[in-house]
């Protein structure tokens, strides 16, 4: 991974609450609480709650879920969520806790037609005692998928394959990206959401 580029000069920007980031909900500030006992220092808060999304709320596919969750609330209260999905509900976390986060996205290819991309979010996290961004990724590991917590070495779920046309968005963006929002919004069930999803690859990779 190349050198990320945050959008805003301006931490606050990461810490913002919205109607996607809603930290303030009853679900959301519950579970913070919860996970927040016995960690005593910032990077293992991270790492906590980094692995609780990772691991305990599934990823929608895996699951064959066709219900889809949109709100950081949605998608701790449903259990599941796609990937972008789920980026929400960590930054929603993690933001609750004061610690700024922001939204990465990649153009990647699919496992059964390595021409055929789609669009892949993950998160980019500011750890204050290294003064450092790192990206986490919280989709959920599987038979060869791993992506862990790592501070010097980055363990995401899938590195953009140059060689197969793969890119990593360079820009950490303070807010979710909208088409990606809308879509997750007005889909009905999965099959609605896979229809449009190219909308989102191309907003964020004009090619």
């Amino acid at each position: 991974m190349n050198k990320m580029y945050t959008e805003s000069d301006n931490l606050q920007d990461y810490l913002k609450k919205s109607e996607v980031i809603n930290y303030d909900h009853r679900l959301i500030v519950e579970k913070c609480l919860e996970l927040q006992k016995g960690t005593g220092d910032e990077i293992s808060l991270i790492k906590k709650v980094y692995e609780f999304v990772r691991d305990e709320i599934h990823h929608s596919g895996d699951i064959g879920a066709q219900e889809v969750n949109c709100t950081a609330s949605e998608v701790l209260e449903a259990g599941h969520g796609i990937c972008c999905a789920k980026a929400h509900l960590l930054a929603a976390m993690l933001r609750f806790f004061g610690v700024p986060v922001g939204f990465c996205y990649q153009k990647l290819s699919s496992s059964r037609d390595v021409n055929r991309k789609f669009l892949h979010g993950l998160n980019a996290v500011y750890l204050k005692d290294l003064d450092k961004w790192i990206r986490l990724d919280a989709r959920g590991n599987k038979p060869g998928i791993d992506a862990q917590f790592s501070i010097l070495e980055e363990k995401i779920a899938k590195p953009a394959r140059k060689e197969f046309g793969e890119e990593d968005s360079h820009i950490i963006f303070a807010d979710p990206n909208p088409t990606v929002v809308e879509i997750l919004k007005k889909s009905n069930n999965m099959e609605e959401l896979w229809m449009q999803w190219e909308l989102g690859l191309r907003d964020l990779f004009q090619d």
